[in-house]
């Protein structure tokens, strides 16, 4: 069997802290020229389009652009950008808590996508930080959903990746999250939740359903006022909209959540009452170094600190969870 051979490095840099789209020409086709492949290959691309980027040197191979009529090859990689879907700036910023060689350690705002996905491209913090650290091969250890705020860690190096995502794929980190919701007297807490939760593909939503139980949580109370509550949340697993459910699921949904009990669909510049959860900590050992670590979120949810001024909406602390210390 005929190995294939390794992968050359891109030719093309980043643009707004987006890698280029690398393509592989399969080794068996009927196609005369690249173009003609690309046109069968990127059906939601218009044939027009991709005339423009062979015209203007925007697909390249690893010895540079090709030409409009270059002819098909097997096995040849292609690089090109793609056309970066409008997007609604959020306006709030990335604090860096650590940096070395190793990690870069972020304190994500509310409404900031992690990673590229779907309508979320540039407006990501992993965009913002390759741009505004100038470290194009920065890449996520994890990941936290777009409206929650608080502690994501990424590394510096490709090498070093694998290592910290292990973590988290194997739980050896401990993970405590902040959340304001309703205060239920009759609700007995502390106590562990422990539930199957199914995510279907294209579906909001996650739920809840009878079988063994794959998702674990703590929950635990620690103040109260006006009918509201804050909660130290510890996840035990990592399932997709675990914290968020299981909040439901117990009678008190976080305030600002747009899924649960009830899905809705707010404007994509509506930056007004944010969800009321904070990933407030991350505490591992370092698999590179040895060290404890422990990298502590610098926000605080502004629901808690002034809940009239969040439920109307206001814009005091930027993305509603207000900066501190």
């Amino acid at each position: 069997m005929r190995r294939r051979r390794p992968v050359p490095p891109s030719p093309l840099p980043q643009r707004h802290g987006i890698d280029p789209v690398r393509l592989r020409l399969p080794e068996e086709g009927r196609w005369e020229t690249v173009r003609d492949h690309l046109v069968d290959r990127l059906p939601a691309v218009a044939p027009a389009l991709i005339d423009t980027m062979l015209r203007e040197g925007g697909v390249w191979c690893a010895d540079g652009p090709l030409a409009p009529d270059a002819p098909y090859r097997p096995g040849t990689y292609l690089w090109f950008h793609r056309e970066l879907p409008d997007e609604v700036p959020v306006p709030y910023e990335v604090e860096v808590l650590y940096r070395d060689d190793v990690l870069v350690v972020a304190d994500k705002p509310h409404f900031l996508a992690t990673t590229p996905r779907g309508r979320h491209v540039t407006e990501t913090a992993l965009a913002r930080l390759r741009r505004d650290l100038g470290l194009p091969g920065l890449s996520p250890a994890h990941r936290l959903d777009r409206l929650t705020a608080g502690v994501v860690m990424f590394t510096v190096r490709p090498e070093h990746r694998a290592a910290y995502q292990g973590l988290f794929q194997d739980r050896r980190v401990r993970k405590e999250y902040e959340a304001v919701a309703p205060h239920d007297p009759g609700l007995e807490l502390p106590r562990t939740v422990r539930s199957r939760i199914v995510k279907e593909l294209g579906v909001i939503a996650a739920r809840e359903v009878p079988g063994e139980p794959d998702s674990v949580s703590r929950v635990e109370l620690t103040g109260h006022r006006g009918g509201l509550g804050r909660y130290r949340l510890v996840p035990l697993t990592g399932r997709t909209h675990q914290l968020r459910l299981h909040m439901s699921s117990l009678g008190v949904p976080i305030l600002g959540d747009p899924v649960y009990p009830t899905v809705t669909d707010p404007a994509p510049d509506d930056f007004g009452r944010p969800l009321q959860l904070l990933a407030r900590s991350l505490e591992f050992t370092d698999p590179v170094t040895g060290r404890a670590r422990r990298f502590t979120s610098r926000r605080t949810l502004s629901a808690w600190d002034s809940h009239q001024e969040w439920a109307a909406g206001g814009t005091r602390g930027a993305d509603g969870a207000h900066p501190s210390g």
